[in-house]
């Protein structure tokens, strides 16, 4: 783990914890870091097995989170420790999904259609619609759609003066939609407190970042709306962690800000692409250097905050816990037909 390279704006410490050593951001402590890895571990279980049944034909389609997982629960834990936030995720967010608290089977059946799927009732993309119990919309996988739909929640919660900070995720690609302007220009107009959160990973779809923009960075781009910008290593989990954490403070007390999370894609862009037509392999396998899945139980174990046994349980466990998941869901039936029409019209 690195440090974060954004620190406290009023003091400029940050909070040190005894038993790792090295300095962690306020609030994140050892225990917490250990629950990560857990997380992270139960999350790539479930992404791969998805993979797989798509394989099998029982899942039509996915888009996985593999090397997008410590940006997602960093940013996640910062909010849930900072308290009033509602969440605008995009398709790629399953560890956040999960982390904020859908169980595994609710994953698998909304995967694969079945009745009791949480987010839509089986009518849409897999996790697309509303989990409002859990503070997230997701309406759609329209690409930039999210932001737009995010500032205008977060205009809502200005004007109702209730202290809620939006936070919206959304890719490299949905940085060069309209959307992405008209969203943000609107929120720094209108000095909102949502947090824009780009996990960038480098590709839309097939296209390279070049090929979509000129400059280096997506956060470059805050300065032409007046507010901040901020480029963070994605594939550590405190750096994403702290800075979301002091995001989250400035957009409740200024207006916005722009987060660009640098992750790599470790799978192709959904189930139904090929990537080995436009990415070097060798690249891909280079990245998996930094894989937070692997990297974060490691550096556990390594500072004596787990042991191996712990972290091989946590493997031991997400297996049995996706298997049952797997299990319960094939089992399930198909939504009732009869039931079409639901909530379609008053």
């Amino acid at each position: 783990m690195t440090q974060a390279n954004v620190t406290d704006a009023a003091t400029g410490i940050v909070a040190v914890d005894t038993q790792t050593g090295p300095p962690l951001p306020e609030g994140l402590t050892s225990d917490d870091l250990l629950e990560v890895s857990r997380q992270m571990i139960l999350v790539r279980t479930m992404d791969e097995r998805i993979w797989m049944m798509n394989r099998q034909g029982k899942v039509p389609i996915a888009a996985s989170c593999q090397g997008h997982e410590a940006a997602q629960l960093g940013s996640l834990w910062a909010a849930q420790k900072s308290g009033d936030c509602f969440l605008f995720p995009y398709y790629r967010d399953l560890a956040l999904k999960m982390a904020a608290g859908l169980t595994p089977r609710q994953v698998m059946l909304s995967f694969m259609g079945k009745e009791g799927e949480p987010y839509s009732g089986a009518r849409q993309f897999p996790l697309q619609g509303a989990d409002l119990p859990r503070r997230i919309i997701q309406i759609s996988n329209v690409v930039a759609a999210g932001l737009t739909q995010s500032v205008g929640y977060a205009l809502a919660c200005k004007m109702m003066g209730d202290g809620t900070v939006t936070l919206c995720y959304f890719g490299d690609g949905a940085s060069s939609q309209g959307e992405t302007h008209e969203a943000m220009n609107f929120a720094a107009i209108h000095k909102l407190p949502v947090v824009f959160i780009c996990e960038n990973n480098k590709y839309a779809i097939s296209t390279p970042q070049a090929s979509q923009m000129v400059v280096g960075d997506v956060a470059a781009r805050a300065e032409g709306y007046g507010f901040p910008g901020f480029v963070i290593d994605g594939m550590d989990f405190v750096a994403c962690y702290e800075a979301t954490r002091h995001g989250i403070q400035h957009a409740r007390n200024v207006g916005p800000v722009l987060i660009e999370m640098k992750v790599e894609r470790f799978m192709p862009h959904t189930t139904d692409d090929d990537d080995r037509r436009y990415r070097d392999r060798d690249a891909v396998e280079a990245a998996r250097e930094y894989d937070p899945v692997a990297v974060l139980p490691a550096q556990m174990v390594e500072r004596g905050i787990a042991t191996q046994e712990q972290i091989d349980e946590f493997r031991a466990d997400a297996m049995r816990q996706v298997n049952d998941a797997t299990d319960f869901a094939d089992a399930a039936a198909p939504p009732d037909a009869s039931t079409i029409s639901d909530h379609l019209y008053v």
